[in-house]
């Protein structure tokens, strides 16, 4: 078994119930979800959008509210006039060019308001199942520290991944990193002593080594 099999096999072992954090019920509503999650929290996220969509779920509703209006409802999640822009330009793109409905594909969510490759991924994966890794700033740290994918952009990590993870665990694999993350791997003080992945770290072996 090499390195990055036990790394995985570990996660998969560590984080059995691994999920996104956002709530959502469509497409759509994960789609802003993960628009607003951008230097947010999830838990912010989840508290703006629980009365967010109580009204405004789909892109017709959405389309209902001015820019100032969307900017006052989503303003705790930061950067709340581009957010409000680009929700509100997304929004008459679906209605307009997919016929109401999200595009399925990474090439065609792309070509959204505010939509990068990260947050392509995560609808990709998420919503229709399909194999993606999203590289965030958790999954970014990571990779890196544990030497699964090393690199300096997001781009570099995600291809690394790509060749170090099979293909059917690329979407779970994005949740294990995230939540390692989240609860052990901290971007300031990670918890090596909790970790179990210790014996295989490159961040632990050049710090403790």
């Amino acid at each position: 078994m090499t390195t990055n099999e036990e790394i995985l096999k570990e996660l998969a072992r560590m984080y059995p119930d691994a999920k996104p954090a956002l709530h959502f019920r469509t497409a759509y509503e994960l789609l802003i979800a993960v628009v607003l999650s951008a230097q947010c929290t999830d838990e912010r996220v989840n508290k703006v959008t629980a009365e967010l969509f109580k009204e405004y779920d789909t892109p017709e509703k959405m389309l209902a509210l001015s820019q100032g209006e969307l900017e006052g409802k989503i303003f705790s999640c930061g950067f709340y006039r581009n957010k409000a822009k680009h929700i509100l330009s997304a929004s008459q793109d679906i209605l307009t060019r997919f016929g109401g409905e999200v595009p399925a594909t990474l090439e065609e969510l792309q070509t959204l308001a505010g939509v990068g490759r990260k947050t392509a991924n995560v609808v990709y994966s998420v919503a229709f199942g399909g194999d993606a890794i999203a590289v965030d700033t958790h999954v970014f740290r990571v990779s890196n520290r544990l030497g699964l994918a090393e690199g300096n952009t997001p781009e570099k990590v995600e291809e690394g991944l790509m060749k170090a993870i099979p293909r059917s665990d690329w979407s779970q694999a994005h949740h294990w990193l995230i939540w390692h993350g989240r609860k052990i791997c901290h971007s300031q003080r990670p918890a090596c002593a909790d970790c179990a992945l210790t014996a295989h770290c490159k961040h632990f072996q050049k710090t403790h080594g």
